[in-house]
């Protein structure tokens, strides 16, 4: 969209990825006219949705339910147990990963909302696929899946951004590409509109509402250090290069409530020479995501974490925090080679820092920045302590652990015993930060004083409270796509109130 076609709409969205980009779709489907600022290029827009895997958490209870969302054959379907993940277990997972500090009536509403919105998007052309390589085993002749988790878009997170924009299209909706929004047109106590750098130039668009979905600032090394505390400056970030917290700053400016774990963020273990920011087409694939089936080890060659704890969907997510923690900001992750077949496509790219030797003593000289002689009694100590009485079962918390050891391994521990033996160094790497602005179940952005700030609405990483401390994989689309998608309804219900918009009068959706 060049700048001479911004004419003025009854909603602005601010931002191009997931959130944004269903807050558009259902404003549109609410009469509203729309348009869309990015604030990056059109060949780096969507934000971090761009970067993910593209899991997508949904609460089923049987596969009916699960066809509503996936594109499945009958094969696939009679040749899969899929098991269940009820509102209730989604809910309860939610609560036990978070502390059970995440919002009650914010964390509902997106639970009770996830399935039907994913097959809202899908009907509008998203398209979503089963996990397969990434959540399932073969056991006893079925795929199972585990951890409650069992869909993602289709290519992934970049697949996702191209099918946003290519529906976006389609439909008629402006998406203004080089549009940094810079403030919001605050007039009587009520959004107006939005004033951006677009193309050099200043644009100021008004509107009837505007909902803010352009991410936290989890690409703002300040704000980084500013909130999250020491080093965080120093960590890789998995995504975008734009999300300098510019949305959550403007809605601050109009009175807007901080809520949430501003001292928090989802970071995961990293590939340790990854670029600063991610990478396209490498997306999700710097993460190393198997460390459940071997042992971290830091610098001084000591384990520092449970590798086992839990399913690798709950702790991924806090475990690059601790990561950040240790001497040097790094760590190896350690295997042997009869767990092979288990370990993620991540493990195999060509962009990957990797030691390999036929012995662990040859391992551990070559684990560079690491105590050796340290590391290979660490080895030891762990190799003696594994269970022998218990089975190995990858897609169960199966109980095979460790025992005398000061830092246990829960679930999935194996003797470190069969060579060739190999090794990956990993280092934090930021995804999204916890930290945004309190929002009603509409969406609405609340002010200090507990009121609506009339026509300003949030979705995605601007929506604080539902994430402290970890989070379980996949729900960052999903509550993106449930939030963006109330966000845009209330703002075109809002721009319809506004004389100075013209939105013609349909049924908002649901």
């Amino acid at each position: 969209m060049q700048l001479k076609d911004a004419q003025q709409v009854d909603v602005v969205v601010v931002g191009a990825g997931n959130a944004a980009m269903c807050a558009a779709f259902a404003a549109q489907d609410a009469g509203a006219s729309v348009m869309v600022l990015e604030r990056a290029p059109e060949a780096e827009c969507g934000g971090n949705s761009a970067f993910t895997g593209g899991a997508t958490r949904f609460a089923f209870k049987n596969v009916e339910e699960v066809r509503e969302v996936l594109d499945l054959t009958d094969e696939e379907v009679a040749n899969t147990d899929f098991g269940t993940y009820t509102e209730e277990e989604f809910l309860e997972d939610m609560g036990r990963v978070t502390q059970y500090r995440c919002d009650p009536d914010l964390t509902e509403l997106f639970v009770r909302n996830s399935r039907k919105t994913l097959a809202w998007m899908k009907s509008k052309g998203v398209r979503f696929d089963a996990m397969w390589a990434r959540q399932s085993q073969k056991v006893g002749g079925k795929v199972k899946f585990y951890a409650g988790l069992i869909g993602a878009t289709w290519g992934a997170g970049q697949g996702l951004v191209d099918s946003l924009h290519k529906i976006a299209k389609k439909n008629g909706i402006p998406v203004l590409y080089e549009a940094a929004a810079t403030e919001l047109i605050y007039e009587n106590g009520e959004v107006r509109g939005v004033v951006a750098e677009a193309q050099g130039k200043t644009l100021r668009r008004r509107a009837g509402a505007v909902v803010l979905a352009c991410g936290g600032f989890e690409s703002n090394a300040e704000m980084r250090a500013r909130y999250l505390g020491p080093n965080w400056d120093l960590a890789k970030v998995r995504g975008t290069r734009f999300n300098m917290g510019d949305g959550i700053r403007m809605a601050l400016a109009v009175g807007a409530m901080p809520f949430g774990h501003w001292s928090g963020a989802h970071a995961v273990g990293w590939d340790l020479n990854a670029p600063p920011f991610g990478e396209r087409e490498i997306g999700d694939l710097f993460q190393k995501h198997s460390y459940p089936f071997g042992i971290m080890v830091n610098a001084n060659g000591e384990r520092f974490v449970d590798e086992g704890a839990d399913f690798r969907n709950y702790t991924y997510a806090k475990y690059g925090v601790e990561i950040l923690k240790q001497p040097g900001m790094f760590a190896w992750q350690i295997f042997d080679s009869k767990v092979n077949h288990l370990l993620r496509d991540e493990y195999r790219i060509r962009k990957i820092t990797k030691a390999e030797a036929p012995t662990l003593e040859a391992l551990v000289t070559k684990l560079e920045g690491v105590n050796a002689e340290r590391c290979l009694k660490t080895i030891a100590e762990y190799n003696k302590a594994v269970r022998q009485d218990v089975a190995f079962n990858p897609v169960i918390l199966d109980g095979r652990g460790t025992t005398g050891l000061a830092i246990p391994k829960s679930n999935w521990a194996n003797v470190l015993d069969t060579p060739p033996f190999h090794a990956y160094a990993i280092t934090c790497g930021i995804t999204f930060t916890f930290g945004g602005v309190r929002v009603s179940p509409r969406a609405a952005v609340q002010s200090v004083a507990g009121h609506d700030v009339p026509g300003l609405f949030a979705a995605g990483e601007m929506v604080g409270g539902l994430f402290y401390f970890n989070y379980p994989s996949g729900t960052g689309l999903v509550s993106g796509a449930v939030f963006g998608r109330i966000a845009g309804t209330e703002a075109a219900r809002h721009a319809r109130t506004k004389p100075a918009t013209a939105v013609k009068k349909r049924d908002h959706a649901e």
